[in-house]
């Protein structure tokens, strides 16, 4: 499955409409409001991914090959 950050703010902007719904029940709501929690949470961990992968880049465009070593998923060891 590949996915792109675009998904995501779809997949966000589709759980708020649920949560916008009329005529909810108390307790559909209660399971909206769940599951958005449990969205927002993936979506900040999905997020702070990208932006950890665009802070490499940046410091790859900056620093050239010399960093190389210090990034091990573009280009150095892991280990």
């Amino acid at each position: 499955m590949k996915n792109k950050l675009s998904d995501l703010n779809n997949h966000l902007f589709a759980q708020l409409e649920r949560l916008s719904e009329e005529g909810m029940t108390a307790e559909q709501i209660e399971q909206e409001v769940k599951r958005a929690g449990a969205m927002v949470a993936v979506a900040d961990q999905i997020s702070s991914n990208a932006e950890l992968s665009l802070k490499a880049a940046r410091l790859y465009a900056d620093h050239g090959d010399k960093v190389l070593p210090h990034l091990p998923q573009i280009g150095g060891t892991s280990g």
